[in-house]
């Protein structure tokens, strides 16, 4: 059985000990979604959201917010990331936002790329409810990450 390893020894909380790890090139990619109505989405569009650019924000607050996940999430290390990049595919009733985070260093990046779909798409809302107040947030997950010891995984096409 796998040994959960942010639990020590005595079952308290800890933060893993990488000083032994080496450092290898890891890269982690996160998606989630954001269902909206026709006139939300329109709105996005023409850019006529009252509050400005929706989108444009969306990707700021998710590259802030990566970089800020040791800050918000308490067992996870402060990482220098390299790279994060936000991304979005409007649909007629959603908006898909991507991100993906990358650095070289002992730990993966995966809560960083996961933090960024996850406040751009509170952002998202955030700017667009006077239109819409019922939008729904949901299907964040890690879609692939890479590096490591245990080297590169992929979500099932399921």
């Amino acid at each position: 059985m796998t040994r959960l390893t942010h639990i020590g020894e005595d079952g308290s909380a800890q933060m893993v000990d990488v000083s032994s790890k080496a450092e290898t090139h890891r890269v982690a990619i996160a998606s989630g979604k954001i269902s909206m109505s026709t006139a939300a989405i329109r709105a996005i569009r023409q850019g006529d959201v009252i509050k400005g650019d929706v989108l444009g924000t969306a990707r700021i607050a998710g590259i802030m917010a990566a970089k800020r996940t040791g800050d918000l999430i308490p067992l996870c290390h402060p990482l220098g990331l390299e790279a994060v990049t936000v991304d979005f595919t409007i649909g007629d009733s959603s908006i898909t936002v991507q991100a993906s985070a990358s650095l070289t260093g002992k730990t993966g990046v995966e809560m960083e790329a996961m933090v960024a779909v996850s406040t751009a798409l509170l952002t998202i809302y955030d700017m667009a409810k006077a239109i819409d107040k019922g939008m729904v947030i949901g299907d964040v997950k890690l879609i692939e990450k890479r590096g490591g010891k245990s080297g590169t995984w992929k979500a099932s096409e399921a």
